[in-house]
């Protein structure tokens, strides 16, 4: 039996070995899931099945990367390396650039974030001269997004009787218009937005059978991550690649299933049986994460739900700590018990920031928690706040690699063209976008028009657009031939932006300097690990990689080592120690929204089973009396889903609830609901460099690549220690096989690779 196999419980095992036909792998909280897809993914490959014949879709490059990284500790990461394995809007963005002659985009195309997006619809309701307060980005762009997601196009849209009768309603009826010129602006400037890359991968295969064939014949194993957040469009995707070796597998939990917000139809798993007739069902159902206390909670919150595959979810761990009930007079108390009680229990049992989440069901939510821990001195991070990359001196250079790589990427244009300031005005880009839009062209186009003095542009204006054009140009002829680290230096100096932020002598200036060393620190880093692996490495690689970041993605060594605040939307598929479900509240938790159909009603029970199971050790529900809601004070009673638990879990007090608000049908009374004593800590956190952590080596120098042999302790200047396992090749693509201790097992060119021989 193979090793990676050994450590598998029998239903894992079956899940890993029976590979052929359509599987779905129903995973409770904690049972395992990414266990198995991984090593489900290394039996193919251990069994002699090409590694380019597996697709492997997951919805976070963090997943796809450490997936990647387990499955090339058992086959080798040569093998790995070859694997078709990343997010759906990774992989379909690489189909799309191999085969974006066939719709008519170029292979540069680049990719619009949310506010690239927001930017052009606010600009198309201006030129439509439609009410700016009625028609916000926002709105306007969650309905377009939806319907790609549905993939109803522009034509098919006006034609939706309920969907125009839905803008009516909300006083938006141009939608359909909005939306129509919308796609049409980004197939000028030859972008697509997130939602285009499932919508265009759509169409590809529907109006192009020949190339649908062609990855239906490559795929012969495909498998899915998360199968129950998957929409319509990633359904309809996944069905046509497995129509013809049926070798799908599935793995998911309709238990989790909470992002119908976004277009996931639980459909989609509950129906796999209808799907693919003759499949094979597969329950991991042991939950190695949590107490039995935690798991039979979350059991006895998800059983009241009746659209669900059954399943009887389990924990051999300690029976633990009851789930905690805390009640508090207002919000602000609520912030101040639990900071107190994170303090203390920090102390008393030597853990670590990281151990302790406090989860809610609305952003809003967070500033009392933000306060409260301010107040108490301890560290924290929001989690899916501001973006690194949202920054605006970040998106300022990243629309400069943009525009370098696509110069057609309109928003793009418009960000820099006057950034920093070279005399482009207002006056001037309305000329140039009228002229665009009456000859039905790019930006582009117009400032590279020999004749752009016909749109009434002057001699002087015309020099600094030539000048303008020729930086542009003089970027886009250096791609090729520089990595991306080089391109993006030589852009970010001869720009002008550099120069700009250093004459800010302010904080927030040398704040911005700091946030572009660190992007280019980034990039550096990519340049290095691309090329030390053997991959391309180019500035149109980097800006795919950022382009497609989601949430988890982006955190960063120095936050790692604080109390994470996020909505509990974010946590699905996190886990930690402690967790504090807070604000659970009629009106809160369930939101008022979602009472008024059992339908809803069930995801928000499917997002209160979600909260409770990312604890580990202890799990804590607090509610209060009364919170401001729109600058008023309300009073709030205890949610509904504190009596779906069942009692003989909780630790709460009876006292704190009145009349018919009490769950039945027995209480245990505690004093947890009391102020804790507000001691004060006694030791000065140091937020940047925690203990433990690995500081920076300095001076790091390599040894000569050509003295390394098989057998031979090395250290890497990222990577840490690790021992050479072989070394393969003829120069100069010579490379190396290294077992990290930390980083794993990883194969780098010697011609890249920086190792210092240890022994």
């Amino acid at each position: 039996m193979q090793d990676y196999l050994e450590g598998l419980n029998e239903a894992q095992r079956n899940a890993v070995v029976e590979t052929e036909g359509p599987s779905l792998v129903i995973a409770g909280a904690g049972s395992g899931k990414t266990r198995v897809l991984t090593f489900r993914i290394a039996h193919l490959l251990s069994e002699g099945v090409k590694p380019y014949r597996v697709l492997a879709l997951t919805f976070t490059n963090k997943a796809a990367k450490e997936m990647k990284e387990r499955i090339g500790s058992v086959v080798g990461q040569h093998i790995a390396g070859s694997l078709w394995m990343g997010t759906f809007h990774s992989i379909f963005a690489r189909i799309l650039r191999y085969e974006s002659k066939h719709l008519g985009y170029p292979s540069s195309f680049t990719i619009y974030d949310t506010q690239d997006s927001k930017n052009l619809v606010k600009s198309i309701v201006k030129k439509m001269k439609l009410n700016e307060k009625a028609y916000k980005p926002g709105s306007v762009l969650s309905r377009i997004s939806a319907a790609k997601n549905d993939l109803v196009t522009p034509v098919v849209y006006a034609r939706d009787v309920n969907r125009t009768a839905n803008d009516k309603a909300s006083q938006m009826p141009m939608i359909y218009e909005i939306y129509a010129r919308y796609m049409k602006e980004c197939y000028k400037s030859g972008v697509m937005d997130f939602d285009d890359l499932l919508l265009n991968t759509n169409i590809l295969f529907r109006d192009f059978p020949d190339v649908l064939k062609k990855y239906q014949d490559q795929f012969d194993y495909i498998m899915v991550d998360e199968y129950q957040d998957t929409n319509y469009s990633q359904y309809l995707i996944i069905k046509k690649l497995a129509e013809k070796h049926k070798n799908i597998c599935v793995v998911g939990d309709d238990a989790q299933s909470i992002y119908s917000f976004r277009g996931a139809k639980i459909e989609n798993i509950l129906n796999f049986r209808n799907d693919y007739p003759g499949y094979k069902l597969f329950k991991l159902e042991q939950n190695y994460r949590s107490s039995q206390n935690i798991v039979n909670a979350a059991n006895s919150i998800i059983e009241k739900n009746k659209g669900q595959i059954q399943k009887n979810v389990f924990s051999a761990n300690d029976v633990g700590h009851p789930v905690r009930v805390l009640k508090a007079y207002s919000d602000v108390e609520e912030g101040f018990l639990i900071t107190n009680d994170i303090f203390e229990k920090r102390m008393k049992d030597h853990l670590e920031y990281k151990d302790f989440a406090i989860l809610y069901r609305t952003n809003a939510q967070s500033r009392v928690f933000e306060e409260a821990l301010r107040k108490k001195n301890l560290p924290y991070k929001i989690y899916g706040g501001l973006s690194f990359y949202q920054r605006k001196e970040i998106k300022d250079l990243l629309a400069y690699f943009r525009l370098t790589i696509n110069p057609s990427d309109q928003e793009a244009l418009k960000r820099v063209i006057n950034y920093p300031a070279r005399g482009i005005g207002k006056t001037t880009m309305d000329k140039i976008t009228a002229a665009a839009d009456s000859s039905d062209q790019s930006l582009w186009n117009i400032l590279i028009n020999p004749n752009i003095a016909q749109i009434g542009i002057n001699a002087g204006t015309q020099k600094k657009l030539a000048n303008f054009v020729a930086l542009i140009a003089q970027f886009k002829a250096q791609l090729e031939n520089l990595s991306a680290y080089e391109l993006a230096a030589e852009i970010a100096s001869a720009s002008g932006i550099m120069k700009d932020l250093h004459n800010d002598k302010s904080i927030e200036g040398q704040g911005r300097i700091d946030n572009i060393d660190e992007l280019l620190n980034g990039i550096k880093e990519f340049t290095e690990t691309r090329q030390e692996e053997g991959e391309p490495a180019n500035l149109v690689n980097f800006l795919e990689d950022v382009a497609l970041l989601t949430d988890q993605d982006n955190e960063k060594a120095d936050d790692i080592n604080k109390v994470t605040l996020m909505t509990i939307h974010s946590a699905k598929g996190l886990e930690f120690k402690n967790v504090y479900i807070v604000g659970v509240e009629e009106g809160l938790f369930p939101a008022t929204q979602s009472t008024d159909s059992e339908k809803n009603l069930e995801e928000e029970r499917r997002l209160f089973y979600v909260a409770v199971t990312r604890a580990e050790n202890n799990a804590t529900i607090s509610f209060a009396r009364s919170r401001y809601k729109y600058g008023e004070l309300t009073f709030s009673k205890p949610s509904r889903f504190i009596g779906d638990i069942d009692q003989s879990f909780l630790d709460i007090n009876p006292e704190d609830f009145v009349g018919n608000e009490r769950p039945q049908p027995a209480f245990r009374k505690t004093g947890i609901n009391q102020p804790t004593s507000g001691l004060k800590p006694r030791i000065r956190m140091n937020y940047t460099s925690e203990a433990g952590q690995a500081k920076p080596k300095i001076n790091f120098k390599a040894s000569n690549s050509n003295e390394l042999q098989a057998g031979m302790r090395v250290e890497h200047e990222r990577f840490g220690q690790g021992e050479v396992l072989n070394i393969e090749g003829v120069a100069p693509n010579i490379k190396a096989t290294v077992k990290f201790v930390n980083a794993g097992q990883k194969q780098l060119l010697l011609k890249f690779a920086k190792l210092k021989i240890l022994s």
